[in-house]
């Protein structure tokens, strides 16, 4: 990847030259004051996180996994996965992540704040410097894989990571997050284009909110009065229609859909096609896994009480998420073929 800048002058040396900023060439360019202050040379944390991401690679046995949030400015991991009020804590090894399952190591800014409402104002420096201590500095030990959760755009993380992640005998791969709209799909274009510049390599994307699913017996129904704008629930009634009229004794196994998201532009599919990627899947908007995020729970336990057994989930008591199927045989896919590449690397 170049690092001379699109609106540089035709000699440009370049952001990292030791002439930057001050060679004859320089006169004029609106850079030119930003690269001659930029650090010169090798950054000196580079060495010491190449060293420590050694550790991240295929293990015998089951799957090692470090969570690393790098939303700096919002992080939501903590509440996701009800950690809130988790501290991290100093060792000899350096910082100790926090541990969800004895597999599964998470690290944070949101654990290191004194009030999870305080705001974070940082400038990219500043971010960048907290990011290398998060893969220098902490404990990671011996990873299957490291995922890194990433702010939506091209900013100073993504660069930071990216740069630090692509060290020898490190692979580095993403996995997309969209939702169906074109809004979405036109910052999404550009973070595959951000992937493929950096020589990151892109497993796939996911479509997430694609279409609201919801069981029936959780749907309210309206009549809506158009003059007045009043509303009567009707509920009952339209359930007892449609029993009568289906046959049915129960209306759990009726699923309500519609698409939320104008799709009439092509949507995901039309994207990845176009920029030759693979649409790993589509995850229904399901009303439980906003609980389950809102909860701090698994969404695959979403339908559960505590104490449940697996002969529980057997019985007409357990309800699995809608979103469940999609988001098993996504991460399925996802495992899949990142071990094909490590095995191929």
């Amino acid at each position: 990847m170049s690092d001379i800048p699109s609106n540089a002058p035709e000699q440009c040396p370049g952001t990292s030259s030791d002439t930057a900023g001050n060679s004859a060439a320089c006169a004029g360019c609106p850079n030119q004051a930003v690269c001659a202050s930029t650090p010169k040379g090798l950054d000196p944390d580079m060495a010491a996180i190449s060293e420590k991401m050694k550790g991240v690679k295929r293990q015998q046995g089951g799957l090692e996994v470090g969570l690393l949030d790098i939303d700096i400015c919002g992080p939501s991991i903590p509440k996701m996965l009800g950690m809130e009020g988790q501290e991290v804590h100093q060792s000899n090894h350096g910082w100790s992540p926090v541990y969800l399952e004895d597999n599964l190591a998470v690290m944070s800014i949101g654990f290191m704040l004194p009030n999870p409402d305080e705001a974070v104002i940082w400038r990219g420096p500043r971010k960048n410097s907290l990011i290398k201590q998060f893969l220098k500095d902490v404990h990671w030990g011996n990873l299957d894989y490291l995922v890194v959760d990433a702010p939506p755009g091209t900013s100073d993380e993504h660069i930071t990571i990216a740069q630090c992640l692509k060290g020898e005998g490190t692979s580095v791969s993403a996995v997309i997050v969209t939702t169906p709209q074109e809004v979405a799909l036109i910052d999404v274009r550009k973070e595959i284009n951000f992937c493929k510049k950096v020589g990151i390599n892109i497993l796939g994307v996911v479509e997430n909110m694609s279409g609201l699913q919801q069981r029936l017996p959780l749907v309210r129904f309206e009549h809506a009065n158009l003059g007045s704008g009043s509303r009567v629930d009707i509920t009952e009634k339209v359930s007892a229609i449609l029993k009568a009229g289906l046959g049915l004794s129960s209306l759990e196994e009726l699923i309500v859909c519609t698409d939320v998201f104008d799709g009439s532009m092509g949507g995901t599919e039309k994207m990845c096609s176009e920029m030759d990627v693979s649409l790993l899947g589509k995850i229904p908007m399901d009303p439980a896994l906003g609980r389950a995020a809102e909860s701090g729970r698994s969404v695959l336990s979403i339908g559960r009480k505590d104490g449940d057994t697996a002969e529980d989930d057997a019985s007409a008591q357990f309800k699995p998420a809608l979103c469940e199927a999609a988001l098993r045989s996504i991460v399925a896919r996802v495992v899949n073929i990142a071990t094909s590449m490590q095995l191929t690397s």
